[in-house]
């Protein structure tokens, strides 16, 4: 299974340029160290490059997966970043994704867990010697994109090996329709408090969003924005969840949906508009926070 999820990831994203490169090492929530699945893609030519870690969605890397990492980076590769894809899922039993799977067990590749392979992979790029150090950002769409949220929240402990991560990590960091009703940080689900961001942060997403619904999210970028954090935000109008694809919208009643009355089922779908102007948002973010400064 695991080879099959690799071949199937490598394929959905040959055109890419791949470096080989089959694993990154990472930390166990027991601190002992542990190695992943992983895979870097660059553009043409020796570099410098800016560069940027993309973290999966819910499907995961496997057969099931939703293409969304292979979609971007393809654009990402395409306009000079090195894109780095850790896979959070497939060596600890989960090659098929959690979208569907309500056991306990999806919790052990929560958030919490993966933001730990986030880091993982910045330290990875640092050690490339085509890769910028200092120009590394971060992206994410769904569980993606709330692993980008938790991995950006400043470390309410000022010690420690995260702590010291966070503060020279992430130069910026891009959640797409990420899960806001939680808590990060500061912030708690609820919508009160603030959400603190070790640099600047962007979320896209889309204003019909039943699985990850844009009005926590909309507060939590008003709520940072107005004690004077780095938060922006860009709603959507009619797009749903997943609208950076081409399939047709579509409800699923097996996913699971903590902001669903019964736990369960979700609306994704592409949209056109959405997409194309979500390309335009991210590469200018990315262009002015990861923009070179010797020159």
């Amino acid at each position: 299974m695991r080879l099959a999820a690799l071949a199937f990831s490598f394929l959905l994203l040959g055109g890419c340029g791949a470096i080989s490169g089959p694993s990154i090492t990472t930390t166990a929530p027991n601190g002992a160290s542990e190695r992943i699945p992983a895979r870097t893609y660059k553009p043409e030519g020796s570099g410098t490059f800016p560069a940027v870690v993309v973290m999966h969605d819910c499907s995961g890397l496997g057969p099931k997966s939703s293409g969304a990492p292979a979609r971007w980076a393809n654009e990402l590769v395409g306009r000079g970043y090195v894109v780095l894809v850790p896979d959070s899922f497939t060596t600890r039993g989960h090659a098929g994704g959690v979208c569907t799977d309500a056991s306990p067990s999806r919790a052990e590749v929560g958030p919490a867990r993966r933001l730990r392979d986030a880091y993982a992979a910045l330290a990875h790029l640092r050690t490339l010697p085509y890769v910028d150090p200092r120009r590394v950002g971060l992206m994410g769409g769904s569980h993606g994109g709330s692993t980008t949220l938790a991995s950006m929240v400043e470390s309410q402990r000022d010690a420690g090996p995260l702590a010291r991560d966070k503060r020279e990590g992430f130069v910026a960091a891009v959640a797409l329709y990420p899960g806001c009703a939680r808590r990060l940080g500061d912030w708690r689900a609820n919508s009160t408090g603030v959400y603190k961001p070790v640099a600047p942060v962007l979320i896209l997403i889309g204003e019909k969003d039943d699985w990850t619904p844009a009005e926590p999210c909309r507060k939590l970028a008003e709520a940072a924005q107005n004690a004077g954090h780095p938060v922006a935000i860009k709603i959507y109008p009619g797009a749903h969840h997943s609208f950076d694809n081409g399939n047709p919208t579509r409800y699923v009643a097996t996913r699971v949906n903590a902001n669903s009355p019964g736990g369960l089922g979700a609306t994704t779908g592409g949209n056109a508009e959405a997409w194309a102007d979500s390309i335009r948002e991210v590469l200018a973010f990315f262009g002015r926070h990861l923009a070179r400064t010797d020159r």
